[in-house]
């Protein structure tokens, strides 16, 4: 099989580091490839695949979802106000999983809030999703002391991350259109000019 590495970055997991490869694989379906990828396919009987992501290296910034249509699930914001899929019928909408302790997330952070300040008033939503384990009074300080514009919600059992094709990764962010298709996939920090270049697209449709 024929392997064509596109972009190698770092990213995080649990304030760590994954591998996680943005490839073109002939026969797969999705371009983000991950070391636990490579493993399933050597079970599989893939070898040639799967030697070949091994060889590859570190990496963790991808795009593409492996789902095309987001789950629809309500979310629970950090002041006990729900996200319903009702409320975000009819517009785009960016769904970022991120923690405190992952220092990428912290990175982008001003992105985000610059890119909703842009956007909001054409139409998009951001709902800052803090994964499981990050303590929900360290997310709500940072929410505070960064006065962050958009939705903050809390992952208290995981099963927001569990619904979005188990997300793991932080930052993980989610693009999604205004008929719920997932348009973009993002582990690790996103160019920002390409984002916005979605967005426009998105909200214009």
């Amino acid at each position: 099989a024929m392997i064509m590495l596109t972009s190698i970055y770092y990213g995080s997991m649990y304030g760590g580091s994954t591998t996680s490869i943005l490839v073109n694989i002939p026969g797969e379906s999705a371009s983000v490839i991950t070391t636990l990828d490579g493993h399933k396919m050597a079970m599989q009987g893939r070898a040639g695949p799967a030697l070949a992501i091994a060889a590859i290296g570190f990496g963790g910034y991808a795009t593409l979802a492996k789902r095309e249509v987001a789950p629809e699930l309500t979310f629970l914001s950090i002041k006990g106000e729900k996200i319903t899929p009702e409320s975000l019928k009819g517009k785009v909408v960016m769904v970022n999983f991120w923690a405190t302790s992952c220092s990428t997330c912290v990175a982008e952070m001003p992105d985000m809030v610059r890119t909703y300040q842009k956007y909001h008033d054409k139409g998009l939503e951001f709902i800052a999703v803090a994964m499981q384990y990050d303590p929900p009074n360290y997310v709500l300080n940072f929410t505070e002391t960064r006065q962050l514009p958009f939705q903050v919600a809390l992952d208290v059992d995981g099963g927001l991350a569990k619904a979005f094709d188990g997300v793991r990764m932080t930052p993980t962010t989610f693009v999604i259109d205004k008929k719920g298709k997932i348009l973009k996939r993002y582990m690790g920090q996103p160019s920002m000019e390409e984002l916005h270049k979605i967005l426009e697209t998105a909200l214009k449709a």
